[in-house]
């Protein structure tokens, strides 16, 4: 739309294709702008206000970014943000949102998606309480710059594989998915290229994976997918719960287990747990990154 507009009025020398007399985009008064352009998406409105100057100060009209903020936006700022300045615009407060910011440690990630200010988690490894995780004979924390915590928990062999976890955080109202984040084999660089070891995969072709999720008003989710593809981050998934009240906080615990001590399994790198929006889970499939 922003391109659509500047080719009304500007020939591809860069001047304007109309008389000086004839209205122009810079004509419009900035209240008109605003209440156009609040229709758009965020990166559209940024583009948009490189136009002129009507454009530019439209764009950063605070009733048009409260529309694109959660509804619980302060309630979001007072809890994920350490500091903020005082008199702080909406833009600005939207754009500190959908910066990535670390809580709990940092074993925890919150960022508003820009293009849709949809709220989105990541859980790191070092979050959840694997059972055996001290054990370096079974699980070791692994450097890499494949996850965005900078480590994996990779298993190398186990009988009794149990991971759990537990989240409570002020949710916007809306629909959720969750998912873990998981790789069959270990993967590193030589020589500039990315290899995955396999060495050590086994025993996930015996029984599927079990997944499960409860909310603390009473949501339940379950599934289970057999882990049979090495050398690919995946996002398998959980389920989905659901958020009415944005001014209270929901409480999640989730799982995964594969606790059939017949065999042995491993070879398994896991990065996180993620939250996002129900409808990103469309966009995963569409990647390639979805599995269950």
């Amino acid at each position: 739309m922003g391109a659509y507009f500047s080719a009304l009025f500007i020939n591809q020398g860069g001047l304007s294709s109309v008389s000086s007399s004839s209205p122009s985009l810079g004509d419009l008064p900035e209240s008109c702008v605003a209440s156009i352009i609040g229709y758009l998406d965020p990166p559209e409105i940024c583009k948009l206000g490189k136009l002129n100057r009507a454009f530019r100060g439209a764009s950063w009209a605070d009733f048009v970014w409260e529309s694109k903020l959660p509804s619980n936006y302060q309630v979001l700022v007072d809890k994920i943000l350490t500091f903020v300045p005082e008199n702080l615009g909406k833009r600005e407060i939207y754009s500190l949102l959908c910066t990535t910011n670390t809580l709990d440690g940092g074993t925890k990630k919150v960022w508003l998606d820009k293009s849709s200010g949809g709220l989105c988690m990541s859980i790191s490894s070092k979050g959840l309480h694997i059972t055996g995780i001290d054990d370096r004979r079974y699980w070791n924390h692994i450097p890499t710059d494949e996850s965005r915590f900078h480590s994996i928990a990779y298993l190398q062999q186990t009988w009794w594989f149990e991971v759990d976890g537990e989240v409570e955080f002020p949710f916007p109202a809306g629909s959720y998915s969750v998912f873990f984040r998981l790789q069959l084999g270990r993967s590193s660089k030589r020589f500039g290229r990315r290899i995955c070891n396999s060495e050590h995969i086994h025993g996930w072709d015996k029984k599927p994976v079990r997944f499960q999720l409860c909310t603390s008003d009473g949501q339940h989710a379950r599934s289970q997918c057999t882990l049979n593809e090495p050398g690919k981050w995946f996002h398998y998934h959980i389920g989905d719960f659901n958020v009415e009240n944005s001014n209270s906080s929901t409480k999640i615990k989730l799982s995964m287990t594969q606790i059939d001590c017949t065999h042995t399994k491993g070879g398994l790198c896991l990065d996180s747990v993620v939250i996002y929006p129900s409808k990103y889970r469309e966009k995963l499939k569409q990647k390639g990154f979805l599995m269950c």
